[in-house]
């Protein structure tokens, strides 16, 4: 008899577990769902202008190790600048000609030898102290590998004078010239709707943008109220969030495009998939209890919004745990003939393939759909990600070895 009840308390247990998991999983799909549709939704983006010829613009670039890149982007930023601006490259930790090189074509260039605090923070944070002394209206930050539209630098500056706030461009990876993998083609649809159609439906709801790692834009007094020297393995998305809770919330601007490549080597793209997942997991789990801590104290609906999005995890992350939870309620469902696990896990995946379907149509369709279909193995070169975030999670800075830009 005990062992009984003991067996029907242990199902009971079960049932209510994936009754939880299915309920969060599904929550997550449809806030999904919602970013997506927002994102398709008509909007009349505000054009700023009249503050460009007036402001003094900094634009900041950390570099490290970058002589096969930052030439080519630092032609396409030298010309579009005003005779008070100002071009800083920060060498951070270099060991090629990646100062000389910057020094040939007109940047300031201060160099940064720091074995022990390696990362992009700590090197924004020794350029932002470089130029504290005669502080420009707005810093622009650009990455040393990138290809920026002619006007961004002068509509991020315009956006940042008019709001006051932190701005965020649209900050695109896309496929090398010639590409035809599919591990390509899937990457740049993850990252159109991780870096575009999702901050689109965030901006139509009224909440704050993370902020990228490119093309980002801030008043210069936005940085006396946060600390950026960090070696957070994403410290733009950490520095978003950190803005966010003392309300400064990032403006997305998407009429301003930065664009860099994706890597074109195998062990390349791991390593930078390593560390974003990794990062962002890590942000997941540290960052949730502040947001609701603060959301809860300040009385901030945007706040509570933003944990839904940052719960979000990596596309294939998400297919696989629905995937996994789907499996496990419909086995559930035959053999005990309960379906309300395996009802809400379907309804779920359901939201997450409209989400996608929404965002391929409207953002992506350039990509060709079969390509699109080799998501499962594309999942299996991931899985080894995943597991190494379970057993040796990487929390150094590691630079993603570049592509020579023609």
């Amino acid at each position: 008899m005990y062992e009984s009840i003991i067996n029907l308390l242990a199902l009971y247990a079960f049932e209510f577990t994936l009754i939880a998991l299915t309920s969060t999983i599904f929550i997550i799909c449809l806030f999904f769902l919602i970013e997506c549709i927002a994102a398709i939704l008509p909007k009349n983006f505000p054009n700023y202008q009249g503050k460009w010829q007036h402001s003094k613009v900094t634009v900041l670039i950390p570099a490290h190790n970058e002589e096969i890149a930052i030439a080519s982007t630092l032609e396409k930023i030298t010309p579009v600048l005003k005779q008070q601006d100002s071009l800083v490259v920060v060498a951070d930790n270099c060991s090629d000609e990646t100062a000389e090189i910057a020094r040939t074509m007109g940047a300031t260039v201060i160099e940064r030898h720091d074995s022990i605090n390696k990362g992009k923070g700590y090197a924004l944070d020794y350029g932002l102290k470089f130029i504290e002394s005669e502080p420009p209206d707005v810093v622009v930050m650009i990455d040393a590998d990138c290809n920026i539209n002619q006007d961004a630098i002068e509509q991020l500056t315009e956006c940042a004078i008019a709001t006051n706030l932190p701005v965020q461009a649209t900050y695109l990876m896309v496929r090398a010239n010639g590409s035809k993998s599919s591990k390509d083609f899937i990457s740049q649809f993850s990252n159109i709707v991780r870096n575009l159609v999702r901050p689109l439906g965030l901006k139509y709801l009224g909440i704050s943008s993370p902020l990228l790692g490119a093309g980002m834009a801030f008043p210069c007094q936005v940085f006396r109220a946060v600390n950026i020297a960090s070696g957070n393995l994403l410290e733009d998305i950490k520095l978003g969030l950190d803005l966010s809770i003392i309300k400064y919330n990032s403006v997305f601007y998407p009429q301003a495009t930065v664009t860099a490549y994706l890597p074109s080597s195998s062990s390349a793209a791991k390593s930078q998939k390593t560390r974003w997942i990794h990062g962002y997991l890590q942000l997941i789990q540290t960052y949730i209890p502040i947001l609701f801590k603060q959301a809860v104290h300040q009385r901030r609906l945007d706040l509570l919004l933003s944990i839904f999005d940052l719960c979000i995890p990596p596309l294939t992350l998400l297919v696989m745990i629905w995937l996994g939870l789907t499996i496990s309620s419909v086995i559930f469902a035959v053999l005990q003939a309960s379906w309300i696990p395996a009802i809400i896990s379907l309804t779920a995946g359901l939201c997450l393939l409209t989400a996608l379907t929404v965002a391929w149509v409207r953002f992506a369709k350039s990509i060709p759909l079969y390509k699109l279909l080799t998501i499962p193995l594309y999942i299996l070169w991931k899985i080894p990600v995943y597991l190494k975030f379970i057993v040796a999670p990487q929390t150094a800075w590691v630079r993603t070895e570049r592509d020579k830009i023609s």
